[in-house]
């Protein structure tokens, strides 16, 4: 039987450790302990280390990522017990490459930890899903595939979130979408409506259609008929 653990915030932090710092300067700061335990234990796979505005980013060679944060979540010394987050970052110029991005925290030693994985423009956007150490990354990774086209390799279900799942017009957040989408509106348009949430999903899941069936018969007749309530 697993045994549940209260996790207390600072709990293994030392007392000296301010809650929150002050007068932090642009560069220059003094790294997280993780990074120099990172670069002791990865050695070359921790490709640089940055500390901007007293956060501290490490940038990991793709092909490691899994094992670092791994170890990360798993060593007593770290226990990166808390994904925040899971994004991407695309810059304008063409020849920087795309960054994946994960969002760490260390509750009871009070820590946060940017790990940044760079892929050089042109080659496949693949990079190892973190599902099988953080549960929360399911949605995370979905979302950030639905908008930069990034493929996370071991994830369950790999699909779209925001987007329908028969989305065409490509990946609204990478550099190259237009801005007004590269379909017409009518286009858009005529392709949501043509989706059939049925298909993945039963009349149970769908609250939406239930409530609607529930309501009287007065006011589902106009509802159909375009009249908007609550504003």
């Amino acid at each position: 039987m697993s045994r549940f653990e209260v996790v207390r915030t600072g709990a293994s932090a030392p007392a000296s450790q301010p809650v929150t710092q002050k007068g932090v300067s642009h560069r220059g700061a003094e790294a997280n302990p993780s990074a120099k335990a990172l670069q002791d234990k990865f050695g070359a796979a921790v490709r640089r280390v940055e500390v901007i505005w007293g956060e501290t980013v490490v940038f990991i060679d793709p092909a490691s990522v899994h094992d670092v944060i791994r170890w990360l979540h798993d060593d007593e010394s770290q226990r990166y017990d808390f994904l925040s987050d899971v994004t991407a970052v695309e810059y304008r110029d063409a020849e920087v490459p795309i960054e994946v991005v994960w969002h760490l925290r260390s509750l009871p030693f009070r820590r946060f930890l940017r790990v940044k994985a760079q892929i050089p423009k042109g080659q496949p956007l693949e990079i190892a899903s973190v599902y099988d150490i953080y549960r929360s990354a399911d949605w995370l990774e979905r979302e950030c595939y639905d908008m930069f086209g990034i493929r996370f390799s071991g994830h369950p279900d790999l699909r779209r979130i925001l987007m329908w799942e028969q989305y065409k017009e490509g990946f609204p957040l990478r550099k190259d979408f237009p801005l007004r989408g590269r379909f017409s509106r009518s286009e858009q348009l005529r392709q949501a409506l043509a989706q059939n949430p049925e298909a993945r999903y039963s009349m149970e899941e769908l609250s939406i259609a239930d409530a609607f069936a529930e309501l009287p018969e007065e006011m589902r007749a106009r509802l159909s008929k375009g009249e908007r309530t609550g504003e």
